[in-house]
């Protein structure tokens, strides 16, 4: 089984392009994951300019990547399900080079508008969020009917 399941912050904006013959949209990102460090850990390898974070590269296809393109952007929280693929190339020096990278099926948004990082009130989230009714498959909720 290959299966991931990362949550993490854009480092990037995504870049967007479409294959020549066909017209499939494919969208590239690099996702900055967290890791699972304890308190003391982390702040140890902050001290020794270790990075704490992993940076993976995320592959987008079709009306997911023209999504991705045209709401997402540096520093954005998204949740990616998707497989590990493996691929390899020659530079211009001849080197061969060796890439992984997570081939999504699926990228959650989980920050919207322009204020991702910072604590929105709900009217500000509700503008925000009917901005993005044109996205298939999303319908933005009313957190006033949320009971809790």
């Amino acid at each position: 089984m290959n299966n991931v399941v990362l949550i993490g912050r854009l480092t990037r904006d995504p870049e967007l392009r479409y294959i020549p013959n066909s017209g499939t949209a494919v969208s590239t990102f690099t996702l900055a994951v967290d890791k699972n460090l304890s308190r003391d850990k982390k702040q140890e390898m902050e001290a020794k300019n270790q990075p704490t974070a992993d940076f993976i590269r995320i592959v987008v296809w079709g009306k997911q990547a023209e999504n991705c393109a045209n709401y997402l952007a540096k520093g954005r929280l998204v949740a990616v399900n998707g497989r590990i693929q493996t691929g390899s190339y020659d530079d211009k020096d001849g080197k061969r080079i060796y890439t992984s990278d997570v081939v999504a099926q699926s990228v959650e948004f989980l920050e919207w508008g322009d204020n991702a990082n910072k604590s929105e009130s709900s009217n500000q989230s509700n503008e925000s969020n009917s901005s993005f009714s044109g996205i298939e498959g999303f319908h933005p909720t009313d957190n006033d009917d949320i009971p809790f």
